[in-house]
């Protein structure tokens, strides 16, 4: 077996031939192409079928290239001349590096030992400054000052899928988490608000447990049909955990799309505890509770709040007893605007109904309206009696509350909303960090999709808390600094002068604008254009003389 080697429009080009005996006779089996020849010292092919890959030929073996690998480009002959790009998007790429340079982000990412940092930092930033595809990176990156910032990434679609593969190790994710949770601990300017106590890493404050579906038809054995909340989709489920008093996330994992909610909670507990993520209070969604969650939380000593469905028995026997009573003044109170009215009774949850809890049944009477005005427009439709409307009318606007400890009815509504922050995240993440759609060929480089989009969110989340009290959103932000441009020279990087709004940008996040940025620019890129100069300035001298 041996490599043959060919030239053909000075492109060199190798297959695989193999020599075969039979008895005595040897004849040579068809040829494998190999493509074109990209690096014949270390093995390295690139063709249609398998893009960019080394060949082994003593092993017969083919691999992944390196991710620090870096594919020189290819001169060919055109007939036309593909012009330089001199003048580049500059606003995105400075704002976001210079953001995650001052809350120390890099620290976290580089501790994830990736071997190629620049096609990390660069695949970052596109997944927070750019909704387009992965497919579209390269085209981002070439036009964008990110080439200068990482001039050594390799964002093409295959090393993309190659790098998300890398990161969705297990390994990865676990000195991601470790470095993160440093970060937040000795540093906790990264978030508003005092998150955690000094030198100790893991979380003070309670924590949010929620899960959202992503939508996708990908052949992954997490794809599964889903029936949540009534919405039936071919999906993965995400779940995240969002501290309650910052709303920063502080964990994620998936699972399958058919798994349902309440049968998750204990592993989540149990890994976010793994990592050192030591917390004594939980705020859950509705589908997460059951009695057996119940026991599994108060046995592990965390505290919990959670909305409890009407199916429940101590549900309907809360309601039986105290809902008459429940529309008087002592238990009137005020939440957003609204007139709410919240009574607190003992209760006893668990699977044997035998912990000690209190329920708060409450009335909205906003909501109560709505659903009031929706039936009388129903009366005619069906045919209701009068016990019929009373019972309706009783349930309307009402849900309940349950909580391990005893909290203030003035305080049980804001609290259990803190919740909202998880909701705040997850609109992040598929809004702004581009975790949808889900595109990917395995299940490694959907944990590395994932995870990216984990550290986007991490990063735009304290960018959109910058932004809390102004006019405008990340969008916004990310739509004026996208006409802030720059214009590459030899030695120098020529910024353009910066418009109102993007002064009022730059000055909310402390930043300073340079207007010339010191630049070497690589070589060969300014050669025709000093050629045509150099042609152009001879020909003027000789029609002189």
């Amino acid at each position: 077996m041996a490599i043959e080697y060919r030239v053909r429009n000075n492109i060199e080009y190798a297959m695989i031939s193999r020599s075969v005996r039979d008895g005595s006779k040897v004849s040579k089996s068809p040829r494998i192409n190999l493509g074109r020849v990209i690096d014949k010292e270390k093995g390295i092919y690139k063709n249609r079928e398998r893009g960019l890959f080394v060949y082994n030929i003593e092993t017969d073996e083919y691999s992944k290239v390196p991710p620090e690998y870096i594919e020189p480009t290819i001169k060919r002959k055109k007939k036309y001349r593909e012009r330089e790009i001199l003048e580049v998007e500059f606003g995105k790429a400075f704002f976001f590096d210079k953001y995650v340079r001052r809350i120390g982000f890099w620290d976290v990412t580089d501790a994830m030992l990736f071997r190629n940092q620049d096609t990390l930092h660069a695949l970052l930033a596109y997944y927070c400054v750019c909704q387009y595809s992965n497919r579209a990176a390269i085209f981002w990156w070439n036009h964008s000052y990110a080439r200068v910032l990482y001039p050594n990434a390799q964002l093409s679609s295959q090393r993309i899928s190659e790098a998300l593969e890398d990161l969705g190790s297990e390994e990865t994710k676990r000195l991601f988490f470790k470095a993160y949770y440093k970060k937040l601990a000795t540093a906790p300017s990264m978030v508003r608000g005092k998150a955690y106590e000094a030198g100790e890493g893991a979380p003070a404050e309670g924590i949010l447990i929620d899960s959202t579906g992503l939508p996708n038809s990908c052949s992954l054995p997490v794809t599964a049909v889903s029936n949540h909340n009534g919405q039936i989709s071919e999906e993965v489920r995400l779940i995240y955990v969002v501290q309650q008093n910052t709303g920063m996330p502080l964990f994620f994992r998936y699972i399958a799309g058919n798994i349902i909610d309440a049968s998750t909670i204990k592993s989540t507990i149990s890994e976010i505890k793994a990592y050192g993520v030591n917390t004594k209070f939980a705020i859950l969604d509705a589908g997460y509770y059951n009695g057996k969650n119940a026991d599994i939380l108060m046995d592990a000593g965390i505290s919990f709040i959670t909305r409890m469905h009407s199916g429940y028995n101590v549900y309907q026997e809360v309601f039986e007893h105290h809902r008459d009573t429940l529309e008087s003044e002592e238990n009137l109170t005020v939440f957003h605007s609204r007139f709410v009215y919240v009574k607190c009774v003992s209760c006893k949850i668990g699977e044997k109904s035998d912990r000690d809890a209190f329920a708060y049944l409450c009335l909205d009477c906003t909501m109560k309206r709505e659903e009031e005005y929706i039936l009388s427009h129903k009366i005619s439709d069906r045919d209701l009696s009068i016990r019929e409307i009373h019972h309706s009318r009783q349930m309307h606007g009402v849900f309940m509350l349950v909580s391990t400890m005893k909290i203030a009815k003035d305080e049980i509504l804001p609290l259990y909303y803190t919740r909202n922050h998880v909701e705040d995240v997850f609109r992040l993440c598929k809004g702004n960090s581009k975790i949808l759609p889900v595109n990917v060929e395995s299940e490694a480089t959907l944990r590395g999709h994932l995870l990216m989009t984990f550290m986007a969110t991490v990063i735009l989340k304290q960018m959109s808390d910058v932004l809390h009290g102004q006019d405008f959103s990340l969008e916004m932000l990310f739509m004026v600094l996208n006409e802030h441009r720059a214009k590459i020279f030899e030695d120098h990087i020529l910024v353009t002068e910066t418009a109102k709004l993007m002064n009022k940008i730059y000055s909310l996040y402390k930043l300073n604008v340079p207007s010339s940025i010191p630049y070497k620019a690589p070589e060969n890129l300014f050669e025709e254009i000093n050629n045509v100069g150099s042609n152009w300035l001879n020909d003027t001298t000789a029609d002189q003389s």
